[in-house]
């Protein structure tokens, strides 16, 4: 099977992209673990798909897998390289779409300055809505990991999000504690960990180690759920920027019940064809 496909990048966090309104896409895990591959396929952290919307309020509709195969329920960096995908295949002309996700409708936005702004809607903090088992819908609580005592904060962005806040980023013990984060039994589906530095109360510095990619280069649910869990702790202003290894985001919430806006790049990198 000769697939055609789109490579491209949100501050580093890169996707595979493949239009499924125009042609019919049927993968299985192998072959999403193959185009995922970055020695033997075209390699990526996730890989999205475009189909058309079965929502009658929305565009189109937008599916995720992670680099191992799985299928997930939301990528904040996906959703504007999604809104740029649909620009520039001329699926739409709209500036502002509507997009059918696993966790409900976002609303991304092409701005005049070429970055895209995403509607990503409320938090939910509720723990058996994250899911976080015999979580206490606390602001923060101890998580013991690898016999240590964790303070987390448990929040979902249409998937799910276990955020610490480090004194120094960068001597985080990320591929350490990542991956016993992520299959902690806590966390029935698996969690995305989060690993904050607070700069100032306008800037933070994030590492995620996402469940099924590990750690990726920017994760936009993950400045997401860091943001938001920085204001509820009472550390950071309503607009923050976000450091990542990959480029910088930018986050507002204007607090409870109202949804995250998230503001970066996507960028298309090339395009080509990959036999299956």
């Amino acid at each position: 099977m000769i697939l055609k496909f789109t490579k491209m990048h949100g501050a580093g966090n890169d996707f595979v992209v493949l239009d499924g309104v125009r042609q019919h896409i049927t993968l299985s895990p192998e072959q999403l673990r193959l185009l995922a591959d970055r020695h033997f396929g075209v390699g990526c952290d996730q890989i999205l798909l475009v189909e058309k919307s079965q929502h009658p309020q929305a565009d189109f509709r937008y599916r995720i897998y992670n680099a191992d195969g799985g299928e997930v329920e939301q990528c904040g960096n996906g959703a504007r390289c999604f809104v740029r995908f649909v620009h520039n295949q001329k699926l739409t002309q709209k500036r502002e779409i509507v997009v059918e996700t696993q966790s409900g409708l976002i609303s991304p936005r092409l701005e005049e300055d070429g970055r895209v702004t995403v509607n990503m809607g409320a938090p939910i903090f509720k723990a058996a809505q994250i899911p976080f088992e015999n979580g206490s819908d606390a602001v923060s609580e101890p998580l013991l990991v690898g016999g240590e005592t964790l303070e987390i904060s448990a929040v979902s962005m249409g998937n799910p999000h276990a955020v610490q806040v480090v004194e120094n980023v960068a001597q985080a013990p990320v591929e350490k504690l990542g991956p016993l984060i992520e299959h902690h039994p806590r966390f029935p589906k698996r969690v995305n960990a989060g690993f904050m530095q607070v700069l100032d109360r306008g800037h933070i510095r994030l590492r995620v180690y996402e469940r099924g990619s590990g750690e990726t280069l920017s994760c936009g649910t993950g400045a997401c759920a860091a943001v938001v869990t920085g204001i509820r702790r009472g550390l950071l202003d309503s607009t923050v920027h976000v450091a990542t290894h990959g480029g910088a985001l930018l986050i507002s919430w204007a607090g409870e019940g109202q949804p995250v806006l998230m503001t970066g790049p996507a960028i298309t990198v090339y395009t080509g064809e990959i036999n299956l």
